[in-house]
């Protein structure tokens, strides 16, 4: 016996929408038609109406504003990215005066003024890379 759950008859008699989006030469129904087909053949069409609320809505102040602005003076300021690198010099200077204290430096103490100084390059490039693009 075939499992016929599926087959359901009753679905068989529902229309088939059709939804015009141009007006046809070789039709007479514009947009916003609605064609609906039944199997038999016969066809009705519908005109469809709305109406769209286009009006702005008052919602008041905007409470987040001052945050917004701070945030803007933030970014325009570029607060953090002076921050690091002046910290970055200040750790640059004590490395340097501290290297050049020593009266025998090794190879490991050597390595890590390098590195100090390789990263300040690094920095350095990324606080000149870093400007604001005026994309108006």
């Amino acid at each position: 016996m075939v499992d016929d759950r599926y087959d359901n008859d009753e679905w068989d008699d529902e229309p088939v929408v059709k939804r015009s989006s141009a007006k046809n030469d070789d039709s007479d129904y514009d947009a916003g038609t609605v064609i609906t087909m039944n199997e038999n053949g016969t066809t009705k069409k519908v005109k469809i109406d709305f109406e769209i609320d286009t009006t702005t809505k008052d919602l008041g102040p905007n409470p987040f504003v001052k945050w917004i602005h701070l945030a803007k003076t933030v970014d325009s300021w570029r607060i953090f990215p002076r921050i690091f690198i002046t910290v970055y010099i200040i750790l640059l200077y004590k490395v340097v005066v501290w290297f050049m204290t020593l009266n025998e430096p090794n190879m490991e103490q050597s390595g890590l003024v390098s590195i100090v100084v390789g990263a300040g390059a690094a920095w350095f490039g990324l606080y000149v890379g870093s400007s604001k693009s005026n994309s108006k």
